[in-house]
């Protein structure tokens, strides 16, 4: 009698361990919801379940039937900028979520210069990287981080550093670009911010688009097995690190990726516009906005190719993604420093872009100074127009070095370059009659030319060479 006891609680124990809501680990205590609007909240119990759901801030209460594998999904009404709120799940037993913020919320993804976090990698240390820790106490900033995965199979959810308070401790580990791009929008917005990472460093693009959005690329081909999956092969990271955030509600995404695909820079411009395209049809949350970073120079010595032509393609993507903002970072590299310790200006760059495009703050330059025309003299000399640059150009009192021109036997030397009253004019003596000129258009240069914001001008090329 005693064993048939004992085996009854056992039975009602696991009955009560099935029936509770399990949710992903995106939604959690301490997470950020994105404010005024309608954002799904997603999860798992028993067969054909019903499950309510109450919100706190409101005190509405939702009710949503699980299907016949258990999951459910439902959208929740969130209020204005606010908190701490609850949420209620309860499928017959109940859970509580705490802490919950309402405010606006970004995804910050890429490879290594966005993965690089605050306390910065081995002997590569991010610029102040004390002084941003010392003032990292902020309540109202929150910070969830997906851990490395690679699958060959969209993945319902993902392992991560969970929703946390930033402070010294939470934010070192965390994105030093993502966290302060956080930091400023908290500032200057005055509410709650969640920032939610998911990077991975030396990764390439197509790593991170789903094998719908590669369709249309022929020469990239997709396993059909887990076999030899890595974080490079095709949709591993997708599957792994993006799928378990999507419907997730967000503001925007900021994204720095691009130095592994420098070997297909000819058409990183239309894997990007599929990537982000796709993720917006899955998101179902329109065309939010997508700010990202061009690659910053560096003195290469691999095999994968050149840099400019990937920069080239990247600032191609930003014509063609509606709702995107490309942020120049050509004047903060280092020659044999792959990572940059200067985050801080990328962050600047990329809230920049946000809070004049996303939230309309009037009076902020955001867009950097692009190729306009080219007009060759009599004498020899190109006269050169660039379009965001209204009040004109300036090199901060230094000589302009990054300029170079070429004649019709398409060899290209140094030029000469002075900054005039609508643009600047180049020239060389070894080039009489100068067909062609380009801008910081190497592996390795420093952009020293700029707006009067003090936006760097967009590297460019006038041939096709």
């Amino acid at each position: 009698m005693k064993g048939l006891q004992l085996l009854f609680v056992s039975c009602l124990l696991t009955l009560g361990v099935a029936a509770k809501v399990t949710l992903p680990s995106v939604i959690d205590h301490h997470m950020v919801l994105q404010r005024e609007t309608q954002v799904p909240l997603w999860g798992e119990t028993r067969s054909h379940q019903k499950v309510t759901i109450t919100t706190t801030w409101n005190n509405w209460v939702y009710t949503v039937k699980a299907d016949a594998q258990g999951a459910w999904k439902v959208k929740v009404q969130t209020p204005k900028a606010g908190g701490p709120f609850q949420i209620h799940f309860n499928d017959g037993e109940l859970l509580v979520l705490t802490d919950i913020l309402i405010g606006e919320v970004w995804v910050c993804a890429g490879q290594s210069n966005m993965e690089m976090p605050v306390q910065g990698f081995r002997n590569q240390p991010v610029l102040h990287s004390n002084e941003i820790l010392l003032d990292a106490d902020n309540g109202q900033i929150r910070l969830f981080q997906l851990e490395r995965a690679a699958s060959m199979k969209p993945q319902p959810n993902g392992k991560a550093v969970l929703w946390q308070e930033s402070n010294a401790e939470s934010v070192r580990g965390f994105s030093a670009v993502g966290y302060q791009f956080a930091k400023i929008l908290q500032e200057k917005l005055g509410v709650p911010i969640g920032i939610i990472g998911t990077y991975w460093g030396g990764t390439k693009i197509e790593a991170w688009m789903n094998r719908k959005s590669l369709q249309p690329f022929q020469d990239i081909s997709v396993p059909a097995d887990t076999v030899g999956t890595g974080k490079n092969t095709p949709t591993a990271l997708y599957n792994a690190m993006v799928h378990p955030l999507v419907g997730f509600g967000i503001r925007g995404m900021i994204w720095y990726q691009g130095e592994q695909n420098r070997m297909n820079p000819h058409q990183y411009d239309q894997l990007m516009l599929s990537m982000v395209n796709s993720w917006r049809n899955l998101w179902n949350q329109g065309e939010w906005p997508f700010y990202f970073v061009q690659i910053a120079p560096f003195g290469y010595k691999d095999k994968l190719g050149p840099a400019a032509p990937i920069r080239e393609a990247q600032e191609k993507a930003a014509r063609l993604l509606p709702n995107s903002g490309m942020v120049v970072s050509m004047d903060v590299g280092e020659e044999a420093n792959i990572h940059p310790a200067n985050k801080t200006a990328i962050s600047r760059r990329l809230a920049y872009w946000a809070l004049a495009k996303t939230y309309h703050k009037k009076g902020i330059a955001f867009a950097s100074p692009t190729f306009k025309s080219m007009e060759v003299k009599d004498n020899g000399t190109i006269a050169i127009k660039f379009d965001h640059a209204p009040l004109g150009l300036t090199s901060h009192g230094k000589a302009l070095s990054a300029f170079e021109v070429a004649g019709a036997d398409q060899q290209f030397y140094p030029a000469k370059a002075r900054i005039t009253g609508d643009g600047v004019w180049v020239s060389s003596d070894q080039v009489k009659k100068p067909v062609a000129v380009r801008y910081a258009y190497k592996d390795w240069v420093i952009g020293d030319l700029f707006n009067t914001s003090g936006l760097p001008v967009v590297p460019f090329r006038t041939d096709n060479w």
